[in-house]
């Protein structure tokens, strides 16, 4: 079969597939005229699903890691701050290695499926570690360290994968891949509460980590990054007609008017305000999944109840990350930012009052919406971030804004016990809140560099 003729202004590439440049008053470049079966073979739908599944297997590093520690602490004899710390080193390595990783796969050295592949080793390696080494200082090295990058590089792969497939309507697509990385852990935090102990312990981490390994694996392997300034080819990148479907989310949420490198995003200063708002979000939300399954005891609620409100959080949080990725796609990404972590806020100080009144229901309430607040903020950063600065550089931008999450991982984990140990669990708590409020207020300063307030899509250029 001979090829099509190629039309005017369209050029074709190294597979023979058509498609044109667009250019817009602000000088963005958009390549349309490829369809995702033209590049994929299948629907662009396979690079949210699969990430979304890749997602929910890391889900236990994090969230289910709570409710392991009392088990682990009597296997090893490692006291709680051991503990904690580990923690603290696995979130510090796993956010750290984003903007490393972004780069060297923006230069082409690493591409996405590789990526994938040496993350779901590590991780394998990080649960080995936690499982046979009793050396508290291996295993922060084992599970904090090797376990950290591992998990980091699935995280970051899988988040900039929906990010460059779905330009049009990243929030909710985000926000349901991101969701994953929360609820995934619910069967393993049950497991953690009620079918582990120093006899099965090894066994059970040694299964985990086999299965995140297989999991992660399969996906990677149907992994594929779209071509640069790849744009749908039903949607007009200029004035979005043939998307009545998404205008809505189009006009709320437009795309950034150019594609910014890693140091003019920083020029603009958005990004470093950005990285600001998610160290003290990020804090908040890492203190409470540190401390509320032992705060609920400490109160004297009964290990059900314990459980429960971390399975809450951890439904929850993942849940409300894609109901507030879909609810920014209709709202705007930064009044939805600033939503979420007043909630936050408001959760500290609620599970306070729920303590102090020795309320299981209010406490359970409370879990709730600091599960909501406590991860709902993360698709918000992950969609805002190619909204201001496009997609070709997002591995790297969001990169640098995700590695906030490492300074917060140090005092929302390990300092968090220090301030615990010194001003008990109620000044800590009201700390957090006070700390999630000013992030609020923080936030209400970000806006789209280089477009005014209001401006409409701009035309093509001559």
């Amino acid at each position: 079969m001979t090829a099509e003729p190629i039309a005017a202004g369209q050029t074709p590439d190294t597979a023979g597939r058509r498609y044109r440049e667009v250019t817009d008053g602000h000088g963005r470049v958009y390549r349309v005229g490829e369809t995702d079966r033209d590049i994929l073979g299948h629907s662009r739908k396979f690079m949210v699903y699969l990430p979304w599944i890749a997602m929910m297997a890391i889900s236990v590093f994090e969230y289910a890691f709570g409710s392991a520690e009392d088990t682990l602490s009597h296997a090893h004899g490692w006291t709680q701050s051991n503990t904690f710390w580990i923690l603290s080193v696995w979130v510090f390595f796993q956010a750290g290695i984003a903007f490393p990783a972004g780069w060297l796969r923006e230069k082409g050295i690493l591409t996405a499926r590789r990526a994938m592949y040496a993350g779901s080793a590590m991780c394998l390696v990080g649960f080995l570690a936690l499982s046979h080494l009793h050396n508290v200082l291996l295993a922060i090295i084992g599970f904090g360290v090797i376990g950290g990058v591992g998990s980091g590089l699935v995280y970051a792969t899988c988040i900039n994968m929906v990010g460059k497939w779905f330009p049009e309507r990243r929030g909710a697509r985000t926000g349901f891949v991101n969701g994953g990385f929360a609820y995934g852990s619910l069967p393993f935090i049950f497991i953690f509460n009620y079918a582990f102990d120093t006899a099965n312990y090894t066994r059970v981490l040694d299964l985990i980590g086999c299965y995140i390994l297989i999991v992660v694996l399969s996906c990677a392997f149907f992994f594929k990054d779209p071509p640069k300034n790849w744009w749908p080819s039903d949607i007009d990148p200029l004035s979005f007609a043939g998307d009545e479907k998404n205008a809505v989310s189009l006009a709320k949420n437009p795309p950034a008017v150019k594609q910014y490198t890693p140091k003019e995003a920083i020029r603009t200063g958005m990004l470093p305000l950005m990285w600001v708002t998610i160290v003290m979000t990020a804090g908040v939300s890492i203190f409470g999944i540190s401390f509320q399954v032992d705060f609920a005891k400490e109160v004297g609620f009964g290990p059900l109840v314990a459980a429960t409100s971390m399975g809450l959080m951890a439904v929850i949080n993942g849940v409300g990350r894609a109901v507030v990725g879909w609810l920014s796609d209709i709202w705007g990404r930064k009044l939805t930012l600033v939503f979420v972590i007043v909630v936050l806020g408001l959760a500290q100080f609620g599970v306070i009052w729920a303590g102090r009144m020795h309320s299981e229901w209010l406490f359970l309430v409370f879990a709730f919406l600091s599960g909501f607040g406590g991860g709902a903020f993360y698709p918000m950063f992950a969609a805002l971030t190619p909204d201001y600065f496009g997609e070709n550089y997002n591995a790297t931008n969001y990169g640098l804004v995700y590695s906030g999450k490492l300074v917060s991982g140090l005092f929302g984990g390990g300092l968090g016990s220090m301030v615990v140990a010194a001003w008990g669990y109620d000044g800590a708590y009201a700390l957090a809140g006070g700390v999630s409020m000013v992030a609020a207020v923080i936030a209400l300063l970000l806006r789209q560099p280089g477009r005014t307030k209001g401006a409409p899509a701009p035309q093509a250029v001559a």
